[in-house]
């Protein structure tokens, strides 16, 4: 039986799952953010989320009389969850870079900060950097620098006393900003799991392989595999066996990962032959709702259909099959591409070769097992072999989506209409991030849950005035409904 709420009775559970969901989707609460109800909620289940989120997913929660933080433990780099600019857009590189800025910056500063003034101190120091720079008087700069605030007013690191970001945005010469300062939140924003002045490649954030050492008992292996697997399944839209460390196979398959993760979030786990999916059909933990409103995920949801009934081909129509890039490849390219912003040489280089830690173990390393014992439950076997998917070209794809703009275009919004490489682009990266496609050279590659949406039909209702979106309705399967595979 499962351990998880332990201290929880059953009238109660219900308000306990509602509590681990709202910090899993939420690692930053305070007293405004998200909303006046979720700190206390939280609050109130704070020594019982603390033993059960590091039991269960080796997460950390650190709860403050204004704050909640939860320290997750990154087993990959994920690029489907950015920060976010006022219009819903995601950070471009400028933005991040403004955002670690302004973060370093008001560490300087008092209990209050003028918003011209930040903007000069975030500019001193971006003038030290190669290819960056902020100059006020351009106003995309400008704008950058105020969604880097804004998101960290958002979450009540700054409070606005007085004036207006948006006034200064368009005119810093006849407008100004005042905000008082929260150094409790600002603290709880910044608050890195390792010294990174002594990283030399992004990897070392990362969790994978953990910090056990090459001596660690069997037990303790087995405890942390088990906590990497249930991350896997509750981070991503679906774990696929085929994609997963043969370390973590065996804790994939295992019946107590499907417990701990339901009475956990108190949301279903899906097996399937392919693999594992913790389903959240209303979206209390969900960041990316998919079947979802908006031109993108409904030329995604059309788009994704074709590409499923194209894969089931069989004969001299069949498509061809490849192998896809493994999750230890794509975290490879992930980190190369990141590490390459890094300096060669320097104070960062010189710290890290003065601070040698203990070595930590390759991703999926199990040390030896004793002859005389016996494999425990749970234990990976042989890997899974090679999987290969149903490829589809570039010029498929954006005939197929041609086909869906002619027939549900009137829907559609008029700038994605009009620009389909744009919209074909958002909408597979959509799909890719939903773990339906993956994206290669050349095309994508079909995944085997994209194969529940294949039934796909849609409907658009016109008005008078301007057209609402179309409403895509997947066709039931045989044996079950549609549902939000994302956790």
């Amino acid at each position: 039986m499962s351990r998880v709420a332990e201290g929880v009775s059953p009238l109660e559970l219900a308000d306990y799952q509602k509590a681990v969901r709202l910090v899993l989707r939420h690692p930053l609460i305070t007293a405004a953010y998200p909303d006046t109800a979720a700190l206390p909620a939280v609050r109130r289940w704070a020594e019982q989320l603390r033993t059960d989120l590091m039991d269960t997913l080796g997460y950390r929660l650190v709860t403050t009389a204004d704050t909640a933080r939860l320290q997750r433990v990154q087993d990959g780099l994920d690029p489907t969850r950015p920060a976010v600019t006022r219009a819903g857009r995601p950070f471009d590189r400028r933005r991040y870079a403004f955002l670690a800025l302004a973060i370093a910056a008001l560490g300087r500063h008092g209990t209050q900060v003028a918003l011209g003034e930040l903007a000069e101190a975030v500019a001193a120091d971006a003038a030290r950097i190669d290819g960056l720079g902020l100059d006020t008087a351009r106003k995309a700069d400008r704008d950058a620098f105020v969604d880097a605030v804004t998101w960290l007013t958002e979450r009540g690191a700054l409070g606005l006393a007085d004036g207006s970001a948006t006034a200064w945005a368009g005119d810093p010469e006849r407008a100004e900003a005042l905000y008082d300062i929260d150094r409790e939140i600002l603290t709880a924003i910044h608050h890195p799991t390792r010294v990174l002045q002594h990283l030399t490649s992004v990897t070392a954030l990362l969790g994978t392989g953990s910090a056990l050492s090459l001596s660690s008992g069997r037990a303790a292996q087995r405890r942390d595999q088990a906590r990497r697997a249930r991350r896997l399944v509750l981070e991503n839209p679906v774990a696929y066996y085929h994609d997963a460390d043969p370390g973590l196979v065996g804790q994939l398959r295992a019946p107590a990962l499907t417990e701990d993760l339901e009475r956990l979030t108190g949301l279903t786990v899906e097996r399937r032959a392919e693999g594992v999916a913790l389903v959240d059909t209303s979206g209390r933990l969900s960041d990316i709702r998919f079947p979802g409103g908006g031109t993108v995920a409904q030329a995604a949801l059309l788009l994704g259909a074709r590409i499923s009934a194209a894969a089931q081909r069989t004969g001299r129509h069949a498509p061809e099959l490849l192998s896809a890039p493994t999750a230890a490849e794509r975290l490879a390219e992930r980190a190369r591409r990141i590490d390459g912003a890094l300096p060669a040489r320097g104070l960062l280089s010189e710290l890290s070769a003065a601070v040698s830690g203990p070595q930590e173990p390759p991703p999926g390393y199990r040390p030896p097992a004793d002859e005389d014992e016996p494999q425990a439950p749970g234990e990976p076997g042989p890997g899974p072999e090679e999987a290969r998917h149903p490829f589809v070209t570039d010029s498929w794809l954006r005939g197929r989506l041609k086909e869906v703009i002619a027939e549900y275009g009137a829907g559609f919004a008029a700038d994605l209409r009009a620009d389909p490489d744009r919209l074909l682009d958002q909408a597979l990266g959509l799909l890719a991030a939903m773990s339906l496609v993956t994206r290669v050279d050349g095309g994508a590659l079909a995944l085997p849950l994209l194969a529940r949406y294949r039934g796909v039909t849609a409907q658009v209702r016109t008005r008078t005035s301007a057209p609402p979106p179309a409403e895509p309705r997947p066709a039931p399967t045989n044996d079950d409904t549609v549902k939000d595979p994302t956790p």
